[in-house]
């Protein structure tokens, strides 16, 4: 099961993913508005496993501390983002890390370029991209640690052999396919005639 949540001024995509069969959850982003998720859980009724952090970006970050005081689920990013957050971690993602979700297992894919620790996570037939690739566009690159060629060159190698068919939720704006942004994405038709 998954809800998507649009939280704080920045209208962040926060995704609840749970497993049916053991209720069992995790938590994508919890940038803000942490009674709203809370709600949601409540309503699902999911035992949170997992708060999975894509970047650490404020907008993404800014309600883990909380949510993780509510639901005693550790909080887990990636090394280099590690200092966007305002408290330590409580373990860091890697690239090709797996995460059981019930008998999902959820692939950690380091997706560097929005910023140095950026990862996107990889469940059975979706994508969650954070800030890295939207429908139409690509996550911004002018901030500390940006690099536009790296973002653009990770999502050519790890995310759009995945197969056309998997379903793209990003950190903002509206669920794609890779088969659209490879086909459709300006940034991505530019580098394939470079």
């Amino acid at each position: 099961m998954l809800r998507k949540l649009v939280v704080g001024p920045y209208q962040v995509n926060c995704y609840i993913l749970g497993y049916k069969e053991t209720k069992e959850g995790l938590v994508i982003d919890p940038g803000d508005e942490v009674s709203r998720i809370v709600k949601e859980i409540s309503q699902i009724g999911l035992k949170i496993l997992y708060i999975l952090i894509t970047h650490g970006h404020i907008d993404h970050t800014g309600g883990a501390g909380e949510l993780k005081r509510i639901t005693s689920a550790p909080v887990l990013i990636h090394t280099l983002d590690a200092p966007g957050l305002n408290f330590r971690p409580d373990g860091y993602l890697y690239d090709g890390q797996e995460i059981r979700l019930g008998n999902y297992i959820i692939s950690v894919i380091h997706t560097p370029g929005h910023s140095p620790g950026g990862v996107s996570l990889h469940a059975p037939g979706v994508i969650f991209t954070g800030d890295t690739l939207f429908a139409g566009s690509v996550g911004r690159t002018d901030f500390p640690g940006g690099d536009h060629h790296r973002l653009v060159e990770g999502v050519i190698e790890k995310i759009f052999p995945l197969g056309d068919g998997l379903r793209i939720y990003p950190g903002h704006g509206p669920a794609t396919t890779v088969g659209r942004e490879r086909l459709t994405n300006p940034f991505f038709r530019l580098s394939q005639t470079l």
